[in-house]
């Protein structure tokens, strides 16, 4: 009972190259991709400047997108194109690569992707994240050069990079949360105690946004980038008519124990503050949820109405209506979540130190947001955005429908060094820090020693072409003299730790030494 689970964290990257608005985004984000590895063959960008292990394929097998946590299954012939994932191995032109660190890199449509590896509590989740921001920063850094000294064809132009959720023109983009639940939790249970949850989680979390509407064709400032995108309570898809929760039924894990919930609702978050709340509220939510904890009364009506009221309210004055009819503001309803939380851990003993350190700041940023939304500027997003834009709308006169608000709302996520408003903030020490930046470029190249994606890494770092592929719940295996690949399963997450496997590793310098021990304890894995 704690905040502590298997979690993690995926990000689509905005791209785009200037002056060229008609560039094909797929090809620039593949491009991205494949520039990392040549920085990492080379060298370029990492510590040190030494040459780094590429990465390998990713492995398809075991995927199943159509599967719904409701019980079912899609139709093939039902399923928009865009959710067929497990048909792209079928596609050569798809660049998709497993890091030594653990993470997937790949192309998602017409955007790059980050997947972070899966960790075990929220700092983590925070530090693995961050090091995605550097990996895109190198990978440009690549294309830069390459277009420096004549290698790129004339008129390509580099791509940008921006950390963010929207182009402002009606196209969304995903950074989606995954989180481990115990598989005996009723869906039912999960949609209803944490849909009132995400309505108003936005509030501490969201990273803004100029304009409303899903083309911002509205003028004013929202909370969240996100919340004007959502159509759907329940459901399967992704990316067309978004669900509040999404019933994507795909553990990657031991699937008699575990449930993986996608949550496809949040916000990029750019403030350590906001992205350790993100991740660390909505694990405890999930505790009580499935502890039976939560109180009954806080289910909500017309979820999706209430979500963009919310949203486009910087005043935090809207209220929310719960099915019984009770009236709150949305901070209201974020202390009754969190006097819950407090009387279960207590009830536990639950009080770790992530936890404790989650419901501090928990309890912190609303008690500022109830005193001063702009008290909050160093720790939410939304708040620290609006704040540098109203600096700028008194100073000039501007209305919300200004293009040059609309910029800078871009400036803020730009991922080039130097570029991107939001980083200069944090090193002028106007945006909070909880990570450091010792420990982010670590996670460039290292796995999390605490989950199965320190094993994944480690065999990408020491085993090079003797892994064939790999993904969240497998390694596949190359040996010479075996005439089919070896495929080890790693359906335990909390398994392949460095503390479990480690000495093992270093028992071996090339896999078919590792195979055959592990074949002796624990028989055939492929």
């Amino acid at each position: 009972m704690s905040v502590r689970r298997v979690m993690g964290i995926e990000t689509e990257y905005g791209i785009s190259v200037p002056g060229r608005p008609q560039a094909n985004p797929m090809i620039l984000s593949g491009d991205v991709v494949r520039a990392y590895a040549r920085g990492s063959e080379s060298g370029a960008g990492h510590r040190g400047g030494s040459a780094r292990p590429v990465g390998v394929r990713w492995d398809y097998a075991g995927e199943t997108p159509l599967a719904d946590a409701r019980g079912y299954s899609m139709h093939r012939l039902d399923a928009h194109v865009s959710m067929l994932t497990d048909e792209w191995e079928d596609d050569p032109g798809v660049a998709n690569l497993v890091l030594t660190n653990g993470a997937r890199l790949y192309v998602d449509h017409a955007h790059p992707e980050y997947s972070a590896p899966e960790v075990v509590d929220p700092m983590e989740a925070l530090v693995w994240d961050r090091a995605g921001e550097q990996i895109m920063a190198i990978a440009a850094g690549v294309l830069a050069q390459e277009e420096a000294d004549g290698l790129r064809p004339p008129g390509d132009g580099v791509p940008v990079l921006y950390k963010n959720n929207t182009d402002g023109k009606g196209a969304s983009y995903g950074t989606h949360e995954n989180y481990l639940m115990r598989r005996d939790t009723p869906f039912a249970e999960i949609v209803a105690g944490l849909t009132p949850f995400f309505v108003v989680r936005q509030i501490i979390c969201g990273a803004g946004r100029v304009g409303l509407g899903q083309r911002s064709q509205r003028p004013g400032y929202q909370l969240a980038s996100r919340s004007d995108f959502f159509e759907a309570e329940v459901g399967l898809e992704t990316t067309f008519k978004r669900p509040i929760i999404n019933t994507r039924d795909e553990p990657h894990a031991a699937p008699d124990r575990y449930r993986r919930l996608h949550v496809i609702l949040g916000d990029a978050n750019l403030c350590d503050v906001a992205g350790l709340l993100k991740m660390g509220t909505t694990s405890l939510v999930l505790g009580m949820i499935e502890d039976q904890a939560l109180p009954a009364d806080l289910r909500m009506i017309e979820p999706l109405r209430q979500l963009a009221a919310v949203s486009h309210d910087p005043s935090l004055r809207t209220h929310v209506v719960l099915a019984d009819g009770t009236r709150l503001t949305g901070l209201d309803l974020h202390w009754r979540y969190l006097e819950a939380a407090t009387a279960w851990l207590s009830a536990s003993d639950g009080w770790d130190a992530p936890t404790r350190q989650v419901m501090d700041l928990w309890e912190q940023v609303l008690t500022t947001l109830g005193r001063d939304v702009l008290d909050a500027r160093a720790q939410v997003d939304w708040v620290a955005k609006l704040a540098l834009l109203q600096g700028y709308r008194e100073r000039d006169g501007l209305e919300w429908d200004a293009p040059r608000l609309a910029a800078i709302d871009f400036q803020w996520s730009d991922m080039r060094p130097g570029k991107g408003v939001a980083r200069t903030l944090e090193r002028a020490g106007r945006i909070d820090r909880l990570t450091t930046a010792e420990e982010v470029a670590a996670a460039v190249d290292q796995a999390p020693a605490s989950t199965r994606a320190w094993f994944r890494g480690e065999c990408v770092r020491r085993y090079g072409a003797g892994v064939a592929a790999a993904s969240w719940e497998s390694v596949v295996f190359e040996v010479p003299g075996h005439d089919r690949l070896q495929r080890l399963h790693l359906a335990e997450p909390h398994r392949g730790t460095r503390a479990l496997v480690g000495e093992l590793l270093d028992r071996h310098a090339e896999p078919a030494g590792l195979l055959a021990e592990l074949r002796g304890e624990r028989g055939d894995p492929g």
